[in-house]
């Protein structure tokens, strides 16, 4: 091992640990792996920055511009709203027809952008089945996952593989609908287990006769402060009987900057003092009204406000496009610009009530949101929310939304024809949107993911760097001695599922691009070291990174649905395990089948 492997190696350890426990943001710890690289010049200025011309990360751009024309056309849920009617004559055609039809939209819409406009549908959907919305929303991110992998364009992933693959000389790029010939079955084993096996495993964490019941709102939390004119102004809880008057349990109080937690029922209240309660929305108002408490949120709401009979209770999920990201509630005021109360926020499980007001957000949190129907509406019409909860959206199908149709079928049969190679294609299918006038400019800018943009950019110079100081073929060489100990007409099996193995350990701690720009350059460094064809390994690093099933950070489908399904971390591993298992078994006898070694 040279200095510069150990030192390269050092660095990706650090990044990955990064990665999982996320001092930065992943595009932060990415810029920061690559400025450390360039500066320690192991690049040069062209090669630091060639991740940010690179095809496949402007390919994707654009396909994240195409993927919210559809999404703006509302095509997607109009047509799944039909569907579903079709099969209503049992649960399960219902269901299979449902997710067949998610996972065929995310072999040519980006993924991420299919889970957020077919939640809503689905707890919709979980309600009309009389299920709990758990049951069905992890089956609709592994439907989206498994379809993503049926094309070239299905996810980025098989992009960013297909760009280090094609550096090779003398091969073969990987074709549109290549990935199809394993895709397909790799897609209806996973329906059928998501269908028949995994309702058994997933955990009834709520249910849906109503919003109220449906999240069991006894578990939400907010704060209450005494008030001057209080009658728990120098009374104990106890004194005035909270719990059994409201059923309304106080867990804390805030005195002064300092947290009281032990004898709370036996403490006398001052004025100014917060309470930290759990309880029903209908309980909260009542208390607030005999007890003059007022409930705090980033702003106070009027008595009217909170009584007026058109507001609703909903829950909201905040999108990686929302502006509110790295604000709080106060610091983003909320409560003006959107006109709604938050009760609680539900992070990964957890449930957040210490001075929510002053919560900083992150992507997919989940907001208990109670105001005016109108401004609930509103809230996903820019994006930035998904509404979850019991307003009824109104599908219908928007003008001219058979451009759309006609603009991604041109862009998808252009590249899959070889007539052009996709990057051209995809600008060209973003050029008719936008002279067609379906999006603008603003749009077009506002979908794009950025922070997924950077993290790819800055990540592919960390391939280069890894080929270049020879730390790829280092590890083959590791890989190939271990190989090399069986049998020599076992190898290839051996191999394939090392590398496959790699893949999803890594892509279920980390990134799934950076698990694929990482081991994209090590399966090829080994098969060419040992004399293989490395198409079926390549195509193996890309399936495996895709297939992230086991944990809820391992793709991002996955921890959108975290929190609006109740899930605990260990519900992901008790369903995804077996998945995961089961496609790592089948890669192996598989892909030298399709793919000959």
């Amino acid at each position: 091992m040279t200095p510069d492997i150990f030192l390269v190696l050092a660095l990706l350890f650090v990044g990955f640990i990064m990665f999982v426990i996320e001092i930065f943001s992943i595009d932060v710890t990415a810029m920061i792996m690559l400025t450390l690289l360039f500066m320690m010049g192991y690049l040069t200025p062209e090669e630091a920055l060639s991740g940010f011309s690179n095809s496949a990360v402007i390919t994707i751009a654009f396909l994240f511009i195409i993927s919210r024309a559809l999404q703006k056309t509302r095509i997607l849920e109009y047509l799944i709203i039909k569907v579903r009617r079709l099969a209503d004559r049992s649960i399960i055609l219902g269901r299979g027809v449902y997710l067949f039809t998610i996972g065929i939209a995310s072999a040519v819409v980006n993924n991420t952008a299919i889970v957020a406009i077919f939640m809503p549908v689905t707890i919709r959907l979980a309600q009309k089945y009389k299920m709990s919305p758990s049951k069905m929303l992890i089956p609709l991110s592994y439907a989206a996952i498994l379809g993503g992998t049926l094309t070239l364009v299905g996810t980025s992933t098989n992009l960013l593989v297909n760009s280090i693959y094609s550096n090779i000389p003398d091969v073969e790029p990987m074709g549109m609908f290549e990935f199809m010939k394993y895709g397909i079955i790799l897609m209806s084993t996973g329906l059928l287990y998501i269908l028949f096996i995994a309702p058994k495993l997933i955990p009834s964490r709520t249910s849906t006769s109503s919003l109220t019941k449906s999240y069991h709102l006894g578990g939400y939390l907010t704060e209450m402060k005494i008030t001057k004119e209080s009658p728990l102004n120098g009374k104990t809880c106890l004194e005035r009987g909270v719990n059994k008057n409201y059923d309304v349990m106080v867990l804390d109080i805030l005195r002064d900057g300092k947290m009281i937690t032990n004898m709370i029922r036996l403490t006398k209240l001052r004025e100014d003092d917060i309470l930290f309660v759990r309880g029903t929305l209908e309980n909260f108002l009542r208390m607030k009204e005999v007890e003059k408490v007022t409930l705090l949120t980033d702003e106070k709401l009027t008595q009217e406000e909170l009584e007026k009979e058109d507001n609703v209770l909903v829950e909201c999920l905040i999108t990686d496009k929302s502006n509110m990201i790295g604000k709080s509630l106060m610091t983003g005021n909320f409560r003006r610009r959107f006109g709604s109360f938050i009760l609680a926020i539900r992070r990964e499980g957890s449930i957040l009530r210490k001075k929510i007001a002053h919560v900083v957000l992150n992507a997919y949190d989940t907001l208990l949101v109670y105001g005016p129907e109108n401004k609930v509406k509103e809230l996903s019409k820019n994006g930035e929310f998904i509404v979850l909860g019991e307003v009824d959206v109104e599908l219908s199908k928007q003008r001219f939304w058979w451009m759309t149709i006609i603009v991604i079928i041109g862009t998808i049969s252009l590249a899959a024809f070889g007539i052009m190679p996709i990057v051209k294609s995809a600008m060209l299918g973003v050029m008719c949107l936008l002279v067609l006038k379906i999006l603008t400019p603003q749009e077009c800018y506002q979908s794009i993911n950025w922070q997924v943009i950077v993290l790819i950019s800055a990540l592919i110079p960390v391939g280069i760097v890894i080929q270049k100081t020879g730390t790829a073929d280092w590890i083959a060489n590791l890989i190939s001695s271990a190989t090399s100990s069986v049998p020599v007409e076992l190898q290839p099996k051996v191999l394939l599922a090392l590398i496959y193995f790699m893949t999803i350990v890594l892509t279920e701690i980390s990134s799934n691009a950076a698990t694929a720009i990482i081991m994209t350059p090590i399966a090829i460094a080994v098969t060419q070291q040992m004399g293989f064809e490395p198409r079926a390994f390549v195509f193996a690093v890309a399936f495996a990174a895709s297939a992230s099933f086991i944990t809820p950070v391992g793709y991002q489908t996955n921890l959108m649905v975290y929190g609006p399904g109740g899930y605990k971390f260990s519900d992901y591993i008790r369903v995804g395990f077996p998945l995961a298992f089961m496609f790592w078994i089948m890669a192996i006898f598989l892909l030298p089948i399709i793919w000959p070694i």
